[in-house]
């Protein structure tokens, strides 16, 4: 497959899962953006900025793809955060002339285990099974999200 540049899938969240593919490298984690002792509100905005910072001083990111919220949070505040995260990764986007593109949870579900309303637990699984070292279910998300814009993008040529 040839690919310009190193594509990041996210899974945006306090623990934000992601994955990069990049001359035929995979590679994948979490990191977390929960707010410290004595932060202000924008503080876990600043470290999403620094990490994608730090992804952009070490890789030639062409595109970044992340999954869009799902809608339904158990509290406002989760939902503000969540969407909150998500206008950062688009900002960031913009700012360094990225590509980024969103996906919806089912396209993702469906992709990985052919269910657009599979559990979370069945597509973590699944990932445990296709990949044994991923740690979380962030983690898989990305990497189900990576693997499925990979798809689409071998599909076309």
């Amino acid at each position: 497959m040839n690919i310009e540049g190193a594509i990041l899938a996210l899974d945006p969240g306090t623990i934000t899962g992601w994955a990069m593919y990049e001359h035929g490298h995979w590679f994948t984690g979490t990191y977390d953006l929960k707010p410290r002792r004595g932060d202000g509100a924008g503080m876990r905005f600043l470290r999403l900025w620094e990490k994608l910072d730090e992804f952009m001083l070490h890789h030639a990111i062409s595109r970044v793809v992340y999954e869009l919220p799902a809608g339904h949070y158990k509290s406002g505040a989760a939902d503000d955060c969540i969407k909150g995260i998500v206008s950062h990764i688009q900002s960031w986007c913009e700012r360094n002339k990225v590509p980024c593109e969103g996906y919806s949870p089912a396209e993702i579900k469906k992709f990985a285990t052919g269910k657009g309303n599979a559990k979370k637990e069945i597509v973590f699984a699944a990932a445990q099974e296709r990949w044994p070292t991923i740690s979380d279910h962030n983690e898989a998300d990305a990497r189900w999200l990576l693997e499925m814009v990979l798809s689409m993008k071998e599909g076309a040529r």
